[in-house]
């Protein structure tokens, strides 16, 4: 009997044992996996800081993963033609106002849709989620004629107040809303005599900030990116932002792969640097929120 019960729990040792192993092996091809991914997305960025090191022959006649010496040459080249500091400064003021203007907007809409009862919400609601089908693109002819009345083309305010109508950033922060904010503090706030906007600033925002986290790096990446729509609107070059200085020295000034690769890695630059620094915060906030809802 003894015998038999210690067979049985050497048996379980081993099993145990072997279903350790099994789980070592598949974590360790699941980490070589994620490496490997990692090591993909990583190449076309590390290339294109290499290629920012080489003249346009180099680039132009062989396939290296190692730094040239033209890294100056090539700044000093692109200085000469465009003022790629005058855009990145152009892109940081467009980006920084149109993420804070559409953050506040789209929270102030959403509280309306999320806390007030009102005739006609939900098929105002279905209306703001459909205009997100309608790409971008297809309404710039209407935003170039109105800001084409109103005189504000070549301006600032063309690209930054459209950001204000943001429908993903109301439907996002409205579920958020919904979720995590109880009518009863909302009543509570009432009772206590403080009017809708006391409310909203000091006791709805503050708890929105694991949502407002969320969108405000992707709001800021998304019009840092902005391409097309200041190609349109502006006229001027001293208020280019950076994506359409990059393009001019492809378009303008012939196809120099060195500028053009120098170009994008400087215009990525503040994108990393957001994804690096404030990666880790946003997920924790977002995952901070979940667990509240």
């Amino acid at each position: 009997m003894q015998t038999a019960k210690v067979a049985a729990q050497r048996e379980a040792v081993l099993q145990h044992h072997a279903l350790r192993q099994r789980l070592t092996l598949g974590k360790i091809l699941i980490y070589l996996f994620l490496i490997a991914l990692a090591i993909l997305c990583v190449i076309p960025f590390y290339l294109m800081l290499i290629y920012s090191t080489h003249n346009n022959a180099s680039i132009a006649s062989s396939f290296t993963f190692l730094p040239g010496t033209y890294l100056l040459d090539n700044y000093v080249n692109m200085a000469s033609k465009i003022n790629i500091w005058r855009g990145f400064a152009n892109s940081f003021f467009i980006a920084g106002s149109s993420t804070v203007l559409s953050l506040y907007i789209g929270a102030l809409t959403a509280y309306g849709f999320a806390k007030f009862n009102f005739k006609g919400r939900t098929g105002l609601f279905l209306f703001l989620l459909a205009t997100m089908m309608v790409p971008g693109q297809l309404a710039l002819i209407g935003v170039y004629r109105l800001f084409s009345t109103l005189g504000l083309l070549d301006s600032y305010a063309a690209i930054i107040l459209p950001a204000a109508a943001n429908a993903f950033n109301v439907f996002f922060i409205k579920q958020f809303m919904e979720s995590s904010i109880p009518d009863e503090i909302i009543e509570s706030s009432r009772v206590d005599g403080a009017n809708e906007f006391r409310t909203f600033n000091q006791i709805v925002l503050p708890i929105l900030g694991p949502a407002i986290s969320a969108l405000g790096i992707f709001t800021f990446i998304g019009s840092w990116n902005n391409f097309l729509t200041p190609l349109v609107l502006f006229f001027s070059l001293d208020k280019y932002p950076l994506p359409v200085l990059v393009a001019l020295v492809q378009g303008y000034y012939g196809m120099d792969y060195g500028l053009l690769y120098l170009g994008v890695a400087i215009s990525i630059l503040p994108i990393i640097v957001v994804f690096a620094v404030f990666s880790k915060q946003i997920i924790g906030s977002v995952a901070l929120g979940a667990v509240k809802g």
